[in-house]
């Protein structure tokens, strides 16, 4: 019934200004702002992430979002050196010194966040 459907997926941030510098500045993302508040993440794919203001917002505590890349090492070198700090694990899942778990049974991954807390990945495919 639904899957021929243009779904999308949306999640909310504390402050619409502060996700669309984020988004739009440190990960390069075609961003476009709502006249009702929320914002638009376009992606060449034609795929589209809405993010909402909240007020009494609360970060997710699982990945919200991921972005498959080529070579994780590169994109996380590359965003590490425009400030983005990647998360680090010990347990269940321990990443190196760079952020990304090399698991030999799943991809390569790393985490971060946005600045309203809310969990992103970027994974090697």
């Amino acid at each position: 019934m639904l899957q021929n459907s243009k779904a999308f997926s949306s999640y909310s941030v504390d402050d619409i200004k502060k996700a669309k510098d984020f988004y739009q500045n440190l990960l390069g993302l075609d961003v476009k702002e709502d006249p009702m508040g929320y914002m638009e993440i376009h992606f060449s794919s034609g795929n589209t992430i809405l993010l909402y203001p909240k007020p009494d917002h609360a970060p997710a505590s699982f990945t919200v979002l991921n972005f498959p890349v080529a070579d994780i090492d590169k994109t996380v070198d590359a965003l590490t050196e425009k400030g983005l700090v990647f998360l680090q694990y010990e347990h269940p899942i321990k990443t190196d010194r760079k952020g990304i778990s090399r698991d030999n049974e799943g991809p390569k991954i790393a985490w971060f966040k946005d600045p309203a807390g809310n969990i992103l990945s970027i994974l090697e495919i």
